[in-house]
């Protein structure tokens, strides 16, 4: 367990700087192209989020899926995986570069699926940054494969501090953008080329120095990694089928992802649309990437491990242990964001035509709260998933995430007509997808979580939702003082939405102030997860 909590420290410490670098990069973002009803800062969040889409997927799809499982099975190779893993890593990079040319070659189609009803000047700059933009699926790839193979030879940190390189650089790279063009309109048809091609450029510079980072350390896996083109006799025909029911996962959840797109993008300029839905998912994701990836990924190794070696029992166990170790940590994230929603928004809105900030972030903030409440199916949906990747089964998640993506498009659609039945105004159509992808989440959690009570049995469910009843018993009175606290500043015209640092001060306050209520009271109800929870908490202690 000391082990895990290292890796856990070491993780925790890298996401949670690469992930306030990544805050204070939208926050600069914010502050030079703007978000709510800006049409240039909806245009660059359709380019850059086209590669990202393909980056998630990929990740958190096939190579999670099929990587990290199989290089972990390679090292017991009597070459300790270095055929296989060259090999392997030859393939991809072929695959990644004739999908990087085909997305750059289609990038005007590309826009118009995400961004179709966006207004013609938003469309032609969103493609314009477009061309700029898609060559990241290559960066973004390799970095990936990279920090996966890292992770399975239990090397944890380069692949969760290497963004730091790319949010700094991108910072640098805002800021001259906002000093040399200063003022940048919020209006698209008043971008010059130069302009697109600083905030293109600068966006692809740093994710191509993210992933040369990861090159410097590659030495300390031991693994020789060499382009070999003899794809035969090695297993890759294992690796394919298996990635085959990914690769159809990542098509259907990119559709899903598409229409979401396509639908908000009638706001886009208008009002709450992708920058701000982008910006709210970056709140929702931080303590996902904080919480889950650093305890999760050790765990998942783990899992991986015990599974190669048929050790079903202490899956079992693994499997518990882990989902309540995340929820002692995820249950106090919600409250405490849910509680500071209207702070935290204000962080990343400023004055827009016709709308104060202050507004502009409590529309914001209600995009944020229907996001939030998929985090915790999400949450216990990490080690669903991972468990049936670490016995080699994609198929199984394959189904349920189609049915996610079903119920995606169906609460799309049915929040598309809410809005042509004029049941809801244009401000609030992205908050409504938001709350669609909520409720997906929700019932494919109940799904997956089923699917793999059948599979091996045994998941201790029992304690899990004891678990959550505690955290939960917690988590209610802690969010009611952290919502005491907004409301004594002011509430959401108060000093803590004055400005965004005055947001982010009034974030950090009522956020102490949930966690110091949630930790008291589990503490009077002596919950046995506090005290494995404190011990991985001391690791991110100085010396320690």
């Amino acid at each position: 367990m000391s082990s895990l909590g290292r890796a856990s420290a070491v993780i925790g410490a890298g996401t949670l700087v690469s992930r306030l670098t990544g805050l204070l990069r939208s926050i600069v973002l914010v502050g030079v192209i703007g978000s709510y009803k800006s049409g240039p800062a909806d245009a660059f969040t359709y380019a850059n989020q086209l590669p990202n889409s393909v980056f998630s997927l990929i990740s958190v799809g096939i190579l999670t899926a099929v990587i990290v499982p199989q290089i972990v099975k390679a090292t017991a190779d009597a070459d300790g995986g270095n055929a296989f893993i060259s090999k392997l890593f030859t393939l991809g990079t072929v695959v990644l570069v004739v999908v990087t040319g085909i997305a750059t070659v289609c990038a005007p189609w590309l826009v118009h699926l995400v961004a179709g009803k966006a207004s013609p000047d938003i469309v032609a700059l969103a493609t314009a940054l477009a061309y700029w933009c898609l060559p990241q699926i290559l960066l973004y790839g390799l970095y990936a494969l990279l920090g996966e193979a890292l992770n399975a030879r239990r090397i944890f940190g380069p692949f969760t501090w290497a963004p730091v390189v790319n949010n700094v650089v991108s910072i640098i790279g805002f800021l001259i953008l906002g000093a040399v063009f200063a003022p940048v309109s919020t209006d698209a048809a008043y971008w010059t080329p130069a302009m697109i091609n600083t905030l293109g450029g600068t966006a692809t510079l740093g994710i191509a120095l993210q992933a040369v980072v990861l090159l410097v350390f590659w030495r300390r896996t031991g693994l020789a990694l060499k382009p070999d083109f003899r794809w035969r006799g090695v297993g890759l025909g294992a690796v394919g089928r298996l990635a085959g029911w990914t690769f159809l996962m990542a098509f259907a959840s990119l559709a899903a992802g598409f229409l979401q797109g396509f639908i908000v993008s009638e706001a886009a300029g208008a009002g709450a649309s992708a920058t701000v839905t982008a910006n709210a998912w970056l709140i929702f994701m931080l303590p996902y990437s904080v919480i889950v990836l650093s305890i999760g990924t050790p765990y998942f190794t783990q899992i991986s491990e015990h599974a190669a070696a048929g050790r079903d029992g202490e899956v079992r166990e693994d499997i518990a242990r882990s989902i309540r170790t995340l929820l002692f940590f995820i249950v106090a994230a919600t409250a405490a964001v849910a509680a500071a929603a209207v702070p935290a928004s204000r962080v990343f809105t400023k004055n827009a035509e016709g709308v104060t900030a202050e507004s502009a972030a409590q529309s914001a903030a209600v995009v944020l709260l229907c996001y939030l409440v998929g985090l915790i199916p999400l949450t216990i949906l990490f080690i669903v998933q991972r468990t049936f990747y670490a016995y080699d089964d994609t198929r199984t998640p394959f189904w349920f995430t189609i049915f996610q993506c079903v119920l995606i498009v169906l609460t799309t659609l049915a929040a598309w007509a809410l809005y042509e039945g004029g049941a809801i105004p244009l401000t609030s159509l992205a908050a409504a997808v938001a709350l669609g992808q909520s409720v997906a989440s929700i019932l494919q959690t109940l799904v997956a979580t089923w699917l793999l009570h059948r599979k091996i049995g045994g998941l201790q469910i029992g304690s899990w939702m004891a678990a959550i009843g505690r955290f939960a018993v917690a988590a209610i009175p802690a969010g009611l003082a952290g919502w005491g606290v907004l409301a004594l500043a002011g509430g959401a015209e108060g000093w803590m939405v004055a400005s965004p640092i005055l947001g982010a001060i009034g974030t950090a306050i009522i956020g102490l102030t949930v966690v110091i209520v949630y930790v008291a009271i589990l503490a009077l109800m002596r919950a046995p997860e506090l005290k494995a929870a404190g011990g991985l908490v001391r690791r991110f202690l100085p010396g320690r």
